[in-house]
């Protein structure tokens, strides 16, 4: 599993309440058994907070991205950096 993508995880935290395995899989270049072991834990953490899904498939990406630890405040302030140095293609 790799680092998630900086640009990718700030765009699907606001375009999508809540992502699904093809989301996950795009944004930490897992596979389908690392997906769902991930995806688990966010499961739990809803469950725990009495937070259903609105497709059977998905999670919500709020929780989702605490439960993984992913702060989109710094998310946000390292893609603004980017962009100053690189433009707006920053990958680069």
């Amino acid at each position: 599993m790799r680092s998630p993508d900086i640009e990718m995880a700030v765009r699907l935290y606001y375009e999508k309440p809540e992502i699904t395995n093809a989301d996950i899989k795009e944004l930490f270049g897992t596979g389908e058994t690392q997906t769902i072991k991930i995806k688990k834990a966010v499961k739990e953490e809803m469950a725990k907070r009495g937070v259903k899904s609105w497709m059977p498939h998905s999670v919500n990406t709020e929780i989702a991205y605490e439960v993984w630890g992913i702060d989109i405040d710094n998310f946000e302030k390292r893609l603004k950096k980017l962009r100053t140095l690189y433009g707006k293609d920053v990958r680069k």
